[in-house]
Order: C-alpha cells, then sequence, then structure tokens
C-alpha cells in the first residue's frame, strides 16, 4: 500500500504545487519562466506609471499590458502543458526574450517622454538570458534587438519628431548598441565559466568513480576485493534473514601457487590468476558474486542456492578452471585448485560460515589439493 500524502501541507505548498509541479526539471523551467512573468510584470506597472501621470496615452498602454501580460501567460501555459517539451529549448528561454523585446520596443513607442525607462527593462531582459542562452543564441538575440530598435527609433523619428528628435534617437540607438555589445561579451564570458564549472563537475565525478573503483575492486583481477566482498557478504545475510532463503560462500585456492611464482617469476603467476578470472566469470551465474580473497585465493558468494546445487556447480567451475592453460612469454602454465563450500545455516553469524569453508579448504589441501570438499 503506498504511503498517503502529509496531511499538514501548507496551502502554499499546494498552491506551489500545483502551479509549478513537482517534478525536479519541469519545475526549475516553470520557476524560470514565473520570475520572468513577474519581472515583465514589474515593468508593465511601471510604464503604466506614465500613462498616470500623462506621459503616454492610456488606451494604447492598456492594450500593450494586456497582450504582454497574456503573451507571457502563453509561454508558462505551454511549459506548464509538457508542450515545450518537443522544442529543442523546453524553457523557450530565446522566444521568451524576442517577446520580451518586441514588447519593449512597443513600450518605447509608446511613451515619449518615458521611454528612457525602456532601456533598464531591455537590460534586465538581456541579463536574464545570459544566464540560460549559449553565446550564440545571445549574439542572434542582440543583433535582432538592435535591428528592431533602430527600426523603431528611425520611424518614430520620421513619423514624430517633435517627440523623438532624430538627434535624440541616434543617441538612444548608441546606447542600445554598447549594451547589447556588452551583453554578448558577458554572455560568452559567462558561458566559457559555465563550461569549466561542468568540465571541473565530470572530473570530479570521474575521480569520485576511480576511488569507489579502487576501493571496491582488486587491481588485478578487477574482481571485488576483500573489504567490499565482506560488506557484500553481510548484506546477502540480512537479505536472507529477511526473506528465509540461503546462501553458500566457496574458497577457489590455487594449489602450489608459490611454486608457479617462483619457478616463472611474478609475471606468470598475475597471468595465471587474470586467466583464472576471466574463465570463472563465463561460467559463475550472474547473480553470483566471484571475489578476490587474497594471494591465489578467491571466494564466490552463490545466492538463494542449497549445498546440493552449490555443489555441483563448483565442482564444474572447479573442472574448467583446472583445465585451463595459461601461455606467458612462451611458457605454457596450468594449475589445479583447492574448493571447499559451506552453506549458510539459519541463525548462524557469517563469520562462522566462512570459518568452516576454510577448514574445508585446509582439509582439502591436507589432501594433495586439487578437489572440492563440502564443509561440515
Amino acid at each position: 500500500m503506498l504511503p498517503s500524502a502529509p496531511l499538514n501541507t501548507s496551502p502554499i505548498r499546494r498552491l506551489a504545487d500545483a502551479l509549478l509541479t513537482t517534478e525536479p526539471v519541469q519545475r526549475a523551467r516553470l520557476a524560470q519562466a514565473g520570475l520572468a512573468m513577474l519581472l515583465l510584470a514589474a515593468a508593465v506597472l511601471a510604464i503604466n506609471y506614465f500613462e498616470w501621470i500623462g506621459v503616454a496615452r492610456a488606451a494604447p498602454v492598456r492594450a500593450w499590458s494586456a497582450v504582454t501580460l497574456l503573451g507571457m501567460g502563453v509561454f508558462y501555459a505551454l511549459i506548464r502543458s509538457g508542450w515545450s517539451r518537443r522544442r529543442s529549448d523546453p524553457s523557450l528561454t530565446v522566444p521568451q526574450m524576442l517577446f520580451a523585446l518586441t514588447s519593449g520596443a512597443l513600450a518605447y513607442a509608446l511613451l515619449g517622454a518615458g521611454r528612457g525607462a525602456v532601456f533598464p527593462v531591455v537590460m534586465v531582459i538581456l541579463m536574464f538570458g545570459m544566464y540560460v542562452a549559449s553565446p550564440r543564441q545571445m549574439r542572434w538575440v542582440s543583433v535582432y534587438a538592435v535591428g528592431l530598435f533602430a527600426a523603431v527609433m528611425a520611424l518614430k523619428a520620421a513619423t514624430d519628431p517633435l517627440a523623438y528628435p532624430a538627434a535624440i534617437e541616434f543617441g538612444h540607438f548608441l546606447i542600445v548598441a554598447t549594451m547589447l555589445l556588452a551583453v554578448s561579451i558577458l554572455a560568452g564570458r559567462l558561458s566559457r565559466l559555465r563550461h569549466r564549472a561542468r568540465l571541473h563537475r565530470t572530473e570530479l565525478a570521474q575521480a569520485l568513480a576511480r576511488l569507489r573503483e579502487q576501493t571496491t575492486r582488486d587491481e588485478l583481477t578487477g574482481l571485488a576485493n576483500r573489504r567490499h566482498m565482506e560488506t557484500l557478504i553481510v548484506q546477502e545475510h540480512q537479505r536472507c534473514t529477511r526473506s528465509g532463503q540461503t546462501f553458500c560462500l566457496a574458497l577457489l585456492d590455487i594449489d602450489r601457487f608459490k611454486a608457479v611464482n617462483a619457478a616463472h617469476g611474478y609475471g606468470c603467476g598475475d597471468a595465471v590468476l587474470r586467466a583464472l578470472t576471466q574463465e570463472a566469470l563465463r561460467h559463475v551465474r550472474i547473480s553470483d558474486v566471484l571475489s578476490r580473497w587474497g594471494g591465489g585465493t578467491f571466494l564466490l558468494l552463490m545466492s538463494d542456492t542449497r549445498a546440493a546445487l552449490a555443489r555441483s556447480g563448483l565442482e564444474r567451475l572447479h573442472q574448467r578452471l583446472t583445465a585451463l592453460r595459461t601461455t606467458h612469454e612462451g611458457v605454457s602454465v596450468g594449475v589445479t585448485l583447492a574448493g571447499a563450500l559451506a552453506e549458510h545455516h539459519a541463525g548462524e553469524a557469517v563469520a562462522r560460515t566462512l570459518e568452516r569453508a576454510e577448514h574445508a579448504l585446509a582439509e582439502a589441501k591436507a589432501q594433495g589439493g586439487d578437489r572440492v570438499l563440502s564443509a561440515a
């Protein structure tokens, strides 16, 4: 039965979940769109101030305000509905910027003497996009903004020269062009900083992965090392305690491994260990875990298995490994192995199961090796 939602969730939290969803990525997109809406709504209020003091005509400003707020609402709806996920940029950052800049250019044409108030709004729009859009996108947005404001300024200077003197409009154009050039440069620098940060995060993640690998894997064979295997055995014991199932531990030790190293060198001994590892991994079950327990000894954790079935599987593996020949620097080497098997008993400590397997291995070695024994 699934846990029910907390009954004490605050109304504000429920409203935020309804507006922004609970999916982290989608929530971030909608939060960004919501912030853009709030900033543009603040700009709408500021521009309506000029209508209130009589600088701009009421009807055009109110119509502009309605269209501007409606447009941002449409962007929010496209993101909230999931439609924007079909696009390469699900946040619709560039379309929102183009819409806001177009709205700002129209406001410039409506405000007359108050038109200078549009410049800070344009700067906020561009700064907002700097943190999301790529440098290439920002360059195109900047080119669009320069062309758009140049066209609006030229048109107003031609049609209403008293309110929009050509000399003043040229000065305003220089301000806009300078602002946009600066924004493009800063956007490029910011993008490079983001790229470096991503590289650092990637390098850190890779370093942590290598560290985990080094602390859990045997460097020579790539198998789980002894420390990690001890952890896995404890976890398997806990799982079997809950489920009522059992597991087996099997030890395989190379007979007279020191003699192999003495006769052929440690390089040959390492080659033998790697070859045995590769051959063993071809024949153990996917659910089983093979580890290098130390020296020439391997430990196999066999989950959900009784001793009878595990014994037959271990003997087949023993046959495969003893039949293997390893060639190193022109020398062909074959080895035999002694094996031991212990089934974990209910209520028994893991250390005791392992101890019984070690005693059986010692007995197999005492009998000359090259055999598999089951623990008592």
